[in-house]
């Protein structure tokens, strides 16, 4: 996907869950943590219920070192996915959840 194409989309005064969620994963690997919880904040505003958007934002929230939110947010996405029957989002965000309860070596 191409960020500036669905930021253009955004502008044109298109905004959805899923566009926000494509933004944000873009961002990530963008490595602009930053610009992705902004999209990944309104995907989950727009749409609370979409487990991959709670992995993500959770995964953001790590990455700028938020480990408190980021523990909160894989716990919320692992409720909503357990409730959806969504498994393999459920074990992924538990094996990060983990690795963020871990005490350092």
């Amino acid at each position: 996907m191409d960020r500036k194409a669905l930021e253009q989309m955004l502008a044109r005064g298109i905004d959805n869950p899923l566009l926000r969620y494509t933004l944000g994963t873009l961002c990530l690997q963008e490595k602009s943590p930053e610009q992705a919880l902004i999209h990944l904040e309104m995907a989950l505003a727009q749409e609370p219920g979409h487990s991959a958007s709670w992995k993500s934002y959770a995964k953001t929230l790590t990455l700028l070192g938020r480990t408190e939110a980021a523990i909160e947010a894989y716990r919320k996405g692992i409720a909503i996915a357990a409730e959806k029957g969504d498994v393999q989002a459920v074990k992924e965000m538990e094996v990060f959840l983990k690795r963020l309860r871990k005490p350092p070596s």
